[in-house]
């Protein structure tokens, strides 16, 4: 729609934004970039699989999580990832999903068993309880984008390994770049140490603005967690309706 100010006036500077942090990905495997777009990704360990990269074509703007030319470039140089062990056990790599213009991102720790066989983040049923909270807020799933810092699940759900994180990091903050939400809600310790850079415990951190590179960032419990423990869903509610605030949204129950 034209109104739309993330539209086609805005797709050049779009994809020259999302270009110029797809430069950071030369050190996650990518061989070259160039003003015409991505070239094929190298896993690092493995030069020779070049030759058997996917091309550009096998990955659409309908693709999940390719919405827009920003974020198809990004997918599209992520590839069939091989650049961290996580490749060998997965079913389907998870790029992420939702409004590729999103005011609000949502960024979990990794992907499921649920997630893994779909290919699409917070499907299972710590996704079904983030789909609540995120209705509870007043928005639909399809209003948010949703995305992880490890796009490929680690075997038996365990933590994401420092090795794993820094071979994905560059394509979340490419995603992050082409997105440009107005805010981002980090889900669980891993998703806030990544942005934030902080490993101040979860409970500390929870209901305090941050700063993710000029963007608001509220850190919060994950889905999982509060699945676990669910006394904590009345903090994660708070936290939640901090981020309602700021979009000018009332909780339910609460007139004008």
């Amino acid at each position: 729609m034209s109104g739309d100010p993330k539209s086609s006036p805005e797709a050049a500077e779009l994809a020259a934004e999302a270009m110029r942090h797809l430069w950071w990905l030369r050190d996650a495997g990518v061989r070259e970039l160039s003003p015409e777009g991505p070239r094929r990704p190298v896993p690092p360990a493995a030069p020779a699989a070049a030759a058997a990269a996917v091309p550009t074509s096998a990955y659409s703007l309908a693709d999940k999580g390719c919405g827009s030319e920003p974020l198809l470039a990004i997918r599209t140089s992520l590839g069939e990832c091989q650049r961290c062990k996580l490749h060998s056990g997965r079913t389907k790599l998870v790029f992420g999903v939702g409004d590729p213009s999103a005011q609000l991102l949502f960024v979990g720790e990794g992907p499921g068993a649920d997630e893994d066989l779909q290919g699409e983040p917070f499907v299972g049923r710590a996704g079904q309880l983030l789909t609540k909270m995120i209705e509870a807020m007043g928005f639909a799933r399809s209003e948010v984008h949703i995305a992880n810092v490890v796009k490929c699940r680690p075997p038996g759900n365990r933590d994401p390994e420092p090795d794993e994180i820094e071979a994905c990091e560059p394509f979340l903050k490419a995603q992050i770049a082409a997105i440009r939400p107005r805010v981002i809600v980090a889900l669980g310790r891993f998703a806030v140490q990544t942005l934030l850079r902080d490993t101040t415990p979860i409970s500390r951190q929870r209901g305090r603005w941050r700063e993710y590179e000029g963007v608001k960032l509220m850190p919060t419990f994950h889905p999982a967690y509060l699945l676990r423990n669910p006394p904590e869903k009345k903090a994660a509610w708070e936290d939640l309706q901090l981020v309602m605030k700021e979009f000018g949204k009332l909780p339910p129950g609460r007139g004008a």
